[in-house]
């Protein structure tokens, strides 16, 4: 197991909300406002229910709640910018009026990411980090909101047709050089970065991320990891997406272990309690 190191000093502020992502792991809840998601698809589709589950999950714990209404499972098709703005926008809406938690919005459009914006987002998670929508940058900078730049293979809906890489770590990397540049040169003030779990990789690609997610902190930018019910887990195990929590919680376990800042997760409550052990365990105690 890797030694951990705590990197640069790492204070990001989300309106009126400062984490230092050093100092322990942050946790960031999903919320999908769709009907075909592939773990929760249907379930807070309701702008009612949705609402209820992003305050749950504040409860629980949530440093940061990523709401999307435009699933990005393999296979999954576009959805109209204006169907994905009348299911993000009224939650975002409520959302932002009872809790200060920080507010993503999972998005690669511009013209969603700025309705969201306006709405009380303060966060763009973009899965092609900034390498699809060109205008988007400029509305993320126009907002001065944070942005969370992926690593994808292909497209949500061919990306895991025969993922195939020369070497799986540097192109990574390479791709998300690329995706800082392009924040850094809008000046775009706070980027994140996610190796892109699951996003035109085998199983054995997403293996190897993990097992070297130190490889990511070379950019000196925080770390998000989204391993959560993922399908690797359930062919590893042999088990449908409701049977992979104690995969998941491994996953999260070794993400943090390899110096993940932010695990993106459904359970927000039992993979903060993971995240609570792991912390106490390889953090210096002044530190925790």
């Amino acid at each position: 197991m890797p030694k951990w190191t705590l990197r640069n000093e790492m204070n990001y502020t989300f309106g009126s909300i400062t984490y230092d992502l050093n100092s322990r792991t942050h946790i960031m809840g999903i919320l999908n406002v769709t009907p075909d998601s592939f773990s929760d698809g249907g379930v807070y589709f309701e702008t009612e229910k949705a609402v209820q589950h992003a305050l749950r999950m504040v409860d629980e714990g949530a440093d940061f709640i990523d709401i999307g209404g435009e699933s990005t499972r393999p296979g999954a098709e576009k959805i109209s910018v204006t169907d994905e703005i009348s299911r993000v926008v009224p939650v975002i809406e409520q959302v932002a009026k009872h809790v200060q938690t920080p507010i993503s919005i999972d998005t690669y459009k511009s013209e969603v990411a700025e309705q969201a914006l306006r709405a009380g987002a303060l966060i763009v998670n973009d899965v092609t980090g900034l390498h699809g929508d060109t205008q988007l940058p400029d509305v993320i900078v126009r907002h001065n909101a944070s942005v969370i730049v992926m690593h994808i293979k292909g497209t949500p809906r061919t990306m895991q047709e025969h993922p195939q890489y020369e070497n799986l770590l540097e192109e990574i990397c390479s791709y998300l050089s690329e995706s800082i540049s392009i924040a850094e040169k809008k000046s775009i003030r706070q980027v994140i970065v996610d190796p892109g779990i699951g996003f035109g990789k085998t199983v054995e690609h997403n293996l190897e991320i993990l097992r070297e997610l130190t490889t990511f902190q070379r950019f000196g930018y925080p770390v998000l990891v989204g391993t959560s019910r993922k399908s690797f887990i359930g062919k590893i195990l042999n088990e449908p997406v409701n049977e992979r929590f104690e995969g998941t919680a491994a996953s999260v376990a070794i993400s943090i272990m390899n110096g993940a800042n932010i695990v993106r997760v459904h359970d927000v409550k039992q993979m903060k309690r993971v995240a609570g052990v792991v912390d106490a365990i390889i953090k210096p105690k002044d530190k925790k």
